[in-house]
């Protein structure tokens, strides 16, 4: 066999094969971004006579980006008949592999600004599995991507629905739940000093998220529950809800509104009263399926004047408490499960922030679990607008109208593909507005 040379040729003196069967026209645009974007990697094989054996198709490309000259390998050894039968086959070969579907999407990952051939159309029907028809969103509700948008209408009609039920998630509150006292109002936006009300928790992010991270039927625990609406979206769903308070008061509103909704034989919710530092205890040592969670944000809100309570706490102590529990929860979380929290940074009394995002990461790190997605879910702007110019103008701060979803997994990775399989299409085809 003859040592190959790569040679480049003024492009001009190549000579298309006039007899190429292969069919490349469509393929012309993304060999030319190839190129361009990684440089003439692929040298066009010829004959003696510079015709060309293989690569038509950059010929074309090479063409198409004024390319003077390109790279060539002189094929001398071969007979004509060998020749033709190496065109088809450098063809026909291509036709028999095929992607491995787990490491093409490792790869992808970690190149998605980066030209590989598929456009994002490609790349969907791609990863669309065996189900043909279906769209993302179809699939999954909303398209599983990094950022969730809650202004969306497809997403405000879901959250409608579940409130059209009758969840009333700020019962068991005092009307005004403020920053702490002797800070100014920071965090999500939310002026609590000046604006009435409290921060309810979305309906639509715990279906979401119920969905996208709990096996059917699953044990959901959750250390901070607040209000009803997590406990009540999992019966609704089928699954069992188990979350500790640690006001009486805010437990028993709870109660009373779930069986207000719950009246179709769903599974209720259970709400235990303590200190989440004592959750296994609080819980029987329950073995849950998902954590699923929206902690204080420091001192952002004041949920009470407990001793207990780690909203009313400076935050070294609160972070004391929040690593305690995040761990014991966590020591409660099956093998080969998940663990969400929904956090937002808060500031200090000077203005910076905690980082409470940071901290939250590093406690379920140190817990033994992996940090596997985060999620930015865009809050409705609501007042924003008006108090922008204000808050920016008086210190450069920005208005957040975000927050962060944090995913952990406890376990073999390598599994969660069997442990979670596709959704119910019936689910996802089915109306919730029109219940």
């Amino acid at each position: 066999m003859s040592k190959l040379k790569i040679e480049y040729i003024d492009i001009d003196k190549l000579i298309p094969y006039v007899n190429n069967p292969r069919v490349n026209d469509r393929a012309v645009d993304k060999v030319a971004s190839s190129i361009k974007n990684f440089g003439f990697k692929n040298p066009i094989i010829i004959d003696k006579d510079n015709e060309i054996i293989a690569g038509h198709t950059r010929l074309k490309a090479a063409r198409k980006l004024g390319l003077d000259e390109v790279p060539t390998i002189k094929v001398d050894d071969l007979t004509d008949p060998q020749i033709k039968a190496f065109r088809i086959a450098d063809n026909k070969t291509s036709e028999f592999a095929e992607w491995d579907m787990d490491l093409l999407e490792i790869e992808m990952e970690d190149i998605e600004d980066l030209f590989t051939g598929f456009d994002d159309k490609e790349i969907e029907k791609l990863f669309d599995g065996d189900i043909e028809g279906y769209t993302l969103a179809e699939k999954w509700i909303i398209p599983p991507f990094s950022v969730i948008d809650g202004r969306l209408g497809e997403w405000l009609d879901r959250k409608r629905y579940w409130q059209s039920i009758g969840i009333q998630s700020e019962l068991g509150r005092d009307d005004n739940i403020t920053d702490a006292p002797d800070k100014p109002s920071y965090g999500k936006g939310t002026n609590t000093h000046m604006v009435a009300g409290t921060s309810i928790f979305d309906p639509a992010l715990c279906e979401l998220m119920y969905k996208w991270f709990n096996i059917d039927g699953g044990i959901i625990l959750d250390p901070f529950a607040g209000g009803s609406v997590r406990g009540i979206v999992a019966s609704k769903l089928g699954y069992k809800y188990i979350g500790n308070d640690l006001r009486e008061e805010q437990v028993n509103a709870n109660i009373d509104n779930a069986r207000e909704i719950l009246v179709n034989g769903e599974i209720m919710p259970k709400w235990t009263i303590g200190d989440s530092r004592d959750i296994n205890k609080l819980t029987d040592n329950v073995k849950a399926d998902m954590i699923f969670t929206c902690p204080p944000y420091a001192d952002l809100e004041v949920y009470s004047d407990l001793k207990d309570d780690i909203s009313n706490m400076e935050y070294k102590d609160f972070l004391i408490a929040y690593r305690e529990i995040i761990k014991n929860s966590t020591n409660q979380l099956q093998d080969n499960r998940f663990a969400i929290f929904v956090v937002g940074e808060v500031r200090d009394k000077k203005g910076a922030y905690y980082n409470l995002i940071g901290d939250t990461i590093q406690a379920f790190k140190d817990a033994g679990l992996d940090y596997y997605n985060e999620i930015v879910y865009i809050t409705p702007n609501g007042t924003a607008g008006m108090r922008a110019n204000r808050t920016f103008s008086g210190g450069r701060k920005v208005i957040k109208t975000h927050q962060n979803i944090l995913v952990f997994y406890k376990g073999d990775i390598a599994k969660i593909k069997s442990n979670y399989t596709e959704l119910d299409l019936e689910y996802i085809d089915k109306v919730l507005i029109s219940e």
